[in-house]
């Protein structure tokens, strides 16, 4: 299964915070791939260049440059699980993909009251938010 990255930061000490589509952040540490892979000691060798890091086209992984990426399974795998007060959300076109619905799905079981506006789901501006936990006990586990 594929843990599509949302969003991914530089920290101090060549780490990573990489937040994923189902609502788990997790911390990943790039230092031991100095040693087992040439091509990142350039990033040892330059802070700037680890510092611009982007989460690569559709999420898949992340990547700095032409030469150096890692795949969202590598960062899911062997990333440290940390809590955020963002845990368990996730947006309504996540959720419908990983569930195989569609955001009209989502809309009308919070009209109707099968999630619960304000616990289950939120809008924040444009955005609507889910846990991952009301779509785990409304419609079971991911399909993707």
């Amino acid at each position: 299964m594929f843990h599509k990255v949302k969003a991914v930061n530089a920290l101090p000490d060549f780490r990573l915070s990489v937040q994923f589509a189902e609502g788990v952040t997790k911390i990943y540490d790039v230092k031991p791939l100095f040693a087992k892979w040439a091509p990142f000691k350039a990033l040892k060798n330059s802070p700037e260049l680890f510092s611009c890091v982007e989460v690569d086209a559709g999420g898949y992984g992340i990547v700095w440059n032409d030469d150096l990426d890692l795949s969202c399974d590598e960062l899911f795998a062997n990333g440290e699980t940390v809590s955020t007060p963002f845990d368990g959300l996730m947006a309504f076109t996540d959720a419908t993909r990983l569930w195989g619905l569609n955001e009209s799905t989502l809309r009308k079981a919070i009209a109707y009251g099968k999630l619960v506006n304000g616990v289950d789901a939120c809008k924040f501006g444009k955005q609507w938010v889910i846990s991952t936990e009301a779509m785990k006990r409304e419609y079971g586990l991911p399909k993707a």
